[in-house]
């Protein structure tokens, strides 16, 4: 969808088009508007920046997966209206907004060459355009650590120390085999699934090849993958032995699926720590829960996930919107950032201070999440993603591994189904 949505763009030279930002009135007041998406702890800063600047009022909304996001902004940005002032884009679909760069302003027209050693070099390379035009300002990364429920383990008899939880999965050595071989373990133990859903667990796989759906030059690389073959056999065999719960991505019940111990770990780069407490509290748990973080990670370090703040060319307010997305990814707010939702940094400064100052985290054990992110980013390097990776990892993957976990396909039949649907939906 996304491929289709850039070409009809080039097409039809939609490039800009009305009041789709904020406005301005007469005495000298500005509206902004921002649309972000999923946990990415802003809410409080946008009343901070107001307070500090009583000139620019911010008219914020969320929505809420970035799949959804994926899907407004290219709906928008098609129709040549529509999108705020200051537009949140996701690892997952910049490959998309890329072939689209020039509807999206060039921050070095504003602070981005002050700004570019703030942040992890690879971080602004991957918004770095062929016309060597830089179009977001980077919010958050994705290093990952295990969250596992503590309560579900010691039922099983599995130690509940993270730093003893950390050993048990090996590791710096850590391994899929291992973490499959506890999950059998625990399953015959209690009867219970190991993990809420195939989705996740597939997702972080692939994000921890040197080469995912894409090559790093850009050729589709899914159909003659043998690694990714191999794994898909793992989480097939995985499905079969009942470790997966068969969870629905971003609802887990409404979120009593966290509490109940449905399943006993999930899959958690630092954003997801947000998710985790969300859904902790829609489902009427909380620090009480069980759930906990440890440092480890299964196959090593991994990055999935991590966004940047644009100012799409329709804004009437450029200058502005950019100093505000500019304001919003200091330092000093990516840690309030952090605070609030699990955001983990994407600039140096902030993970040096998360390192120095380990702070507990209630809701998860009181674990020092912002330390153990910082250990478990050590060596992560983005993957290369290309224009319809998020749509090959959620509609060309994501029905042939559900009926994995339903026992409605085979390993053969559901690889299968997954080449079908690339041939249908990206060619």
């Amino acid at each position: 969808m996304a491929s289709a949505v850039a070409l009809a763009l080039v097409a039809t030279g939609c490039a800009g088009g009305g009041n789709e930002g904020g406005g301005s009135g007469e005495d000298g007041n500005i509206t902004l508007t921002v649309t972000t998406f999923g946990t990415m702890g802003l809410d409080a800063l946008y009343e901070q920046y107001q307070s500090e600047n009583p000139n620019i009022t911010i008219e914020a909304s969320n929505i809420d997966t970035g799949g959804n996001a994926r899907t407004d902004t290219f709906t928008k940005l098609a129709a040549g209206s529509g999108l705020s002032d200051v537009v949140a884009i996701e690892e997952g679909w910049l490959g998309s907004v890329m072939e689209v760069s020039d509807q999206f302003s060039d921050l070095r027209d504003f602070d981005m060459e002050e700004r570019q050693g703030d942040w992890l070099d690879w971080k602004v390379q991957q918004v770095t355009d062929s016309e060597d035009r830089i179009i977001g300002y980077g919010t958050d990364i994705g290093p990952a650590g295990l969250c596992y429920n503590s309560a579900a383990f010691e039922a099983a008899g599995l130690p509940t120390d993270r730093e003893e939880v950390a050993e048990l999965f090996g590791g710096d050595d850590a391994t899929w085999d291992r973490f499959f071989e506890l999950g059998r373990e625990y399953k015959e133990s209690t009867g219970k699934a190991w993990y809420d859903h195939n989705g996740f667990v597939w997702n972080s796989m692939v994000n921890q090849l040197e080469e995912g759906y894409y090559t790093a030059d850009g050729e589709l690389n899914v159909e003659d993958n043998a690694e990714l073959k191999e794994r898909f056999g793992w989480i097939s065999d995985a499905s079969e032995d009942g470790l997966s719960a068969a969870q629905t991505a971003w609802d887990w019940n409404g979120g009593k699926a966290f509490t109940d111990e449905t399943f006993a770990t999930f899959v958690c780069p630092g954003w997801m720590l947000g998710v985790v407490q969300g859904q902790l509290e829609a489902g009427g748990g909380g620090p009480d829960t069980g759930w906990d973080f440890a440092d480890v990670f299964p196959g090593g370090s991994v990055n999935w996930g991590g966004s940047w703040l644009t100012v799409p060319t329709t804004s009437e307010h450029p200058e502005e919107a950019a100093a505000l997305a500019s304001w919003l990814t200091q330092p000093e707010q990516q840690l309030a950032a952090f605070e609030a939702a699990g955001a983990f940094p994407s600039t140096t400064e902030a993970q040096s201070d998360l390192a120095a100052n380990p702070e507990p985290n209630e809701v998860f054990n009181g674990a020092p999440v912002g330390p153990i992110l910082v250990d478990r980013s050590q060596g992560v390097v983005a993957q290369f993603k290309g224009p319809d990776d998020s749509l090959i990892q959620e509609n060309v993957f994501g029905p042939p591994l559900q009926k994995l976990e339903r026992g409605e396909a085979n390993e053969q039949e559901a690889w299968q189904e997954a080449l079908t649907l690339l041939d249908e939906l990206v060619g």
